[in-house]
């Protein structure tokens, strides 16, 4: 957690390819490629504490891999506008109709923002504001409310903090089991899931299954303490991607299973990466930017990551090396917002998109 001089909350309103197979192959490739996600080597075992998938999940999982792309898409980024100032840091979900949330983060002046920025793909719509002014927290949507994870302030925060789109209503509604910050948050089968973290002295390994009106339980273990790393869902497997360890940045991509409880390592990155963001287009996971074990070492590379396989490749290029960057799929694309780049803070908003699309 990096320590700042809370500030008053912005208030900024802006209006505004295979061949056709036959009917029987392709219920075996279906079936194949759902009980195959996940797939590498490396694995570590956990207390089985996971809840078993639903099956909506389920039926969601068969349908994505009806639909999922032989290859991982190439991601072309294009500019769409400025938010009403830098930030980076910050807790964001998307919140359906092409809509997305940030919620608190650092200034350009490192200071921690109680803000709520409520965004489409044209600009600012509406703004809230949080308890209190934080950063180094996540967030997840769950039934249309987006719930913010610990963070920190003036120290590490334990609070489960809710915000509704529809009504800007705020409110703390649980504690999680130890203060903590530099948390990874994703969503899956609606829990949501709380990776890793720090309690102000000790780099955590814990990941925490929680749903509305139930407290946090323990639902899986790291092998190792981790801050700062990338988390999503895809293929009914929590990705948990780079972040740092108590001596360096990390290179592992781990595969943690909700239905059992178990986390292996899938794969390796090319490098270490900490500080970066991720999201899940089809069937492919997408880490943007993020940087090494210094400050200034950022990297606008955006790779994709198989679920299946654990393989990495480069699926794109930010403007200029980002880390601490919001990254949210919005429409078959990933909306990033803000960041840190090698020198200042930006407050940039832009898409990546598949390079096939006009």
């Amino acid at each position: 957690m990096r320590l700042s001089t809370p500030a008053p909350p912005r208030h900024t309103v802006s209006i505004a390819a295979i061949r056709r197979p036959r009917a029987l192959l392709a219920t075996l490739l279906v079936a194949l490629a759902t009980s195959s996600c996940g797939g590498g080597a490396n694995s570590t075992s956990t207390s089985a504490h996971g809840a078993p998938a639903s099956g909506r999940t389920s039926a969601a999982r068969a349908a994505s891999a009806r639909a999922a792309p032989a290859h991982p898409a190439t991601l072309v980024y294009r500019s769409r506008y400025q938010l009403p100032a830098p930030l980076k840091d910050p807790a964001f979900a998307g919140l359906g109709a092409a809509r997305f949330a940030l919620l608190g983060g650092l200034d350009s002046s490192e200071v921690s923002s109680a803000g709520i920025e409520v965004a489409d793909l044209h600009g600012v719509l509406h703004t809230a504001s949080l308890p209190l002014a934080q950063h180094d927290a996540q967030a997840a949507e769950l039934g249309g409310v987006v719930y913010v994870f610990g963070g920190g302030s003036a120290t590490e925060l334990d609070h489960i903090v809710s915000f509704d789109p529809a009504s800007g209503a705020v409110h703390t509604v649980g504690t999680l089991p130890h203060a903590q910050s530099d948390v990874a948050v994703t969503e899956s089968g609606g829990t949501a899931y709380v990776v890793g973290g720090y309690d102000g002295t000790n780099w955590m390994n814990t990941i925490l299954a929680w749903r509305p009106g139930s407290p946090p339980r323990v639902a899986g273990q790291l092998p190792v303490g981790l801050r700062y790393a990338a988390a999503t869902a895809v293929g009914g497997h929590v990705l948990i991607i780079g972040g740092s360890t108590p001596t360096s940045a990390s290179d592992a991509i781990y595969s943690f299973d909700p239905a059992t409880g178990q986390v292996r390592t899938l794969g390796r990155l090319p490098q270490p990466i900490t500080h970066a963001s991720a999201a899940t287009l089809g069937s492919y996971a997408y880490l943007v930017g993020g940087r090494g074990n210094s400050l200034g070492s950022q990297t606008a590379t955006v790779w994709s990551i198989d679920p299946r396989t654990g393989a990495v490749t480069v699926a794109g290029r930010l403007p200029e090396p980002l880390s601490d960057t919001a990254s949210v799929p919005i429409d078959g694309t990933i909306v990033v917002a803000g960041g840190l780049a090698p020198t200042t803070t930006i407050g940039g908003v832009g898409q990546l998109v598949p390079a096939h699309t006009p």
